[in-house]
């Protein structure tokens, strides 16, 4: 009866990150894409639809597998060959 944890003590595992199958099924990558700000909502959609299709293409697998990840970055916060993007005429 000591040796036994109490119910309250003992460890439950945590988050399982198996695939179902894992001969078949590869993880997918993540794609991080930096834009200058001011791009609309419609160009980001249409922007992630055609990466994720891309990828799948490419890669195989599945689409709600792929993951983008959208930067805006302000003109103030972006420098090309030593001016910053705010500064440009």
């Amino acid at each position: 009866m000591l040796n036994q944890p109490s119910a309250k003590c003992r460890r439950r595992p945590g988050p399982q990150w198996r695939f179902r199958n894992p001969q078949k099924e590869k993880p997918m990558p993540t794609i991080r894409v930096e834009l200058m700000e001011g791009r609309t909502p419609e160009q980001k959609k249409n922007l992630v639809a055609a990466l994720t299709q891309a990828v799948v293409d490419t890669l195989g697998g599945k689409p709600e597998s792929v993951d983008v990840l959208l930067f805006d970055i302000k003109r103030s916060d972006w420098a090309t060959g030593g001016q910053l993007w705010s500064e440009k005429p």
